[in-house]
């Protein structure tokens, strides 16, 4: 089932918003319409074909998120093998990697990720407030189009997990909450990104990434 939002007078890309039932569905639409994209939320990997990029959203627990999105992990590969830019966001970021502490639960079998970003997600365990929520600094460590112009800038979060990759090179943004962790992958060709933090929810910060993604993904056409 898809719903098509109202584009925008002069759409620079197509975007495919990943319906697996979790993920702040909405607020991701508006935001990426802000930011000059007509935006299908689908769980149709036809869809998913016809359009210039691909938002993996997710709120939640990895376990879930990952059930949840088995039946269509397939179709989300197949995304990246047609070199269709693939987004994830917070939890949905989480989902790209390989494992979480937090799918390895007492008496539960481990679940498994895309693994596109070869990796594992750890809880805060440093005695921070768990969850990180609110508003922290992004310091981007390395070239990518998706942080154009937001060094320094601030950010909103709300999570207990982070992400360690296995490459280091696969964190393009990080930031420090009484360490550091990477706030922002990517895979090595770039086409393979996400943020921790919801851009949704971040202000001018947030709408220039999602503007970044959208030009990223018209570049792609």
């Amino acid at each position: 089932m898809a719903t098509t939002s109202s584009p925008p007078e002069e759409a620079l890309a197509s975007i495919a918003i990943v319906d697996y039932g979790l993920g702040n569905l909405r607020s991701v639409t508006r935001g990426l319409e802000r930011a000059g994209a007509t935006v299908e939320i689908t769980d149709d990997p036809a869809d998913f074909a016809d359009a210039d990029g691909v938002v993996l959203p997710g709120v939640g627990a990895f376990r879930e998120g990952v059930e949840n999105a088995d039946p269509l992990r397939e179709d989300l590969l197949a995304v990246v093998e047609r070199g269709q830019p693939l987004f994830g966001i917070c939890l949905g970021m989480q989902m790209l990697l390989t494992t979480s502490e937090e799918g390895d639960n007492e008496g539960e079998s481990a679940v498994t990720g895309l693994d596109l970003i070869p990796g594992t997600n750890v809880r805060f365990s440093g005695g921070q407030k768990v969850p990180h929520m609110g508003w922290n600094q992004l310091e981007v460590e390395r070239d990518h189009p998706l942080v154009d112009g937001v060094d320094g800038e601030y950010a909103y979060f709300v999570h207990s997990y982070y992400a360690v990759p296995d490459d280091d090179e696969a964190t393009v943004a990080a930031t420090d909450y009484e360490q550091m962790f990477p706030s922002v992958i990517a895979n090595e060709d770039g086409t393979v990104f996400g943020t921790q933090f919801h851009p949704e929810k971040s202000g001018e910060t947030g709408l220039r990434i999602l503007r970044n993604f959208v030009e990223l993904c018209a570049d792609e056409e």
